[in-house]
């Protein structure tokens, strides 16, 4: 059990001493960042799609 105890204390001071935290605004960039990533990748994957289903039904009608 005190090895339990000590990994917990362990951990507790890790991450209150040894952790550098992102601040407030470096937060807000990095889910701005993320967020337009995410859009931009979504709107590749939808291109994509249209362009497949598109290709196919021409595909498919020419038999």
């Amino acid at each position: 059990m005190a090895k339990v105890v000590d990994y917990f204390k362990e951990s507790y001071d890790e991450l209150m001493n040894k952790v550098s935290w992102p601040t407030w605004a470096e937060l807000q960039n990095s889910a701005i960042v993320v967020s337009i990533a995410s859009l931009i990748i979504a709107l590749v994957v939808f291109l994509m799609d249209i362009m497949f289903k598109n290709g196919l039904e021409l595909f498919y009608r020419s038999f």
